[in-house]
C-alpha cells in the first residue's frame, strides 16, 4: 500500500527517477525549496509500501500580482479575463511509470485540491502540453477542463493548455468553462 505524506526537503535527493519522464519539467533545487518553504502543505510524496518515492507534487497558492479589478471578486462581474483570483496551481505532478494506473496522481492532485479548498481558492489550475494525450485524459477524469489554450508557452514552442477544475467557493462554476479550446492567449497574458 502506498502512503501519502508531506515531503521534505531530504526527498529532494530521492526524487530524481521520479522526473526521467520526457513530459515531466525537472526544476532546480533552490525551486523545490522555495515550494517547500512557502507552501508546505501542497508539496507530498507518494512512497511505496519499500518506502520509495513512486510520485510528488508541487503546488501553490497564488492570484495575479496586481490588485482585484473588482471588490469583493466576482467571477461573472470580472472585466478583466486574465485577471486570476486566489486559486491552487498544480506546477507538477509525476510518477514514476511502474507505479502508473494506480491512482497515485489521483490521490496526489485530491490532497492538493483539499488544502487549496480550505483556503478559500476559487479553482485549482495547471499546465499541460498540448501534446500530452495521457496526461490531459487523466485531468479531464480527475474533474479538470480546458480553459484556454497558451500559444508557444513551452521553450520549444508547443502550446499548453490550461486546465482547471471549480472548488467550493465557485458555486456557479464561474471560474471555469466548457469551450476553452477556442480560447488562444499568449504567454504574456497568463498572468
Amino acid at each position: 500500500m502506498s502512503t501519502i505524506r508531506p515531503m521534505r526537503p531530504a526527498d529532494l535527493f530521492k526524487i530524481s527517477s521520479t522526473n526521467l519522464d520526457h513530459l515531466t519539467e525537472t526544476y532546480n533545487i533552490g525551486f523545490y525549496l522555495e515550494y517547500l518553504t512557502k507552501w508546505p502543505d501542497l508539496c507530498r510524496v507518494i512512497e511505496g509500501a519499500d518506502g520509495k518515492i513512486e510520485g510528488y507534487i508541487l503546488g501553490k497558492l497564488e492570484s495575479s500580482p496586481y490588485p482585484s479589478p473588482i471588490t469583493p471578486f466576482t467571477p461573472s462581474k470580472n472585466p478583466n479575463p486574465n485577471y486570476l483570483p486566489w486559486h491552487g496551481h498544480i506546477t507538477a505532478l509525476t510518477v514514476i511509470p511502474a507505479a502508473r494506473r494506480l491512482g497515485h496522481a489521483t490521490r496526489l492532485s485530491a490532497s492538493l485540491e483539499q488544502q487549496a479548498d480550505a483556503a478559500r481558492a476559487w479553482f485549482v489550475d495547471l499546465f499541460v502540453r498540448a501534446s500530452n494525450e495521457i496526461g490531459k485524459e487523466l485531468y479531464r477524469k480527475m474533474g479538470y477542463s480546458v480553459y484556454r489554450v497558451v500559444e508557444n508557452y513551452y521553450n520549444d514552442g508547443e502550446d499548453a493548455l490550461d486546465m482547471r477544475k471549480a472548488l467550493s467557493r465557485d458555486v456557479e462554476r464561474e471560474c471555469v468553462r466548457a469551450d476553452g479550446e477556442s480560447f488562444r492567449v499568449s504567454p504574456e497574458d497568463v498572468w
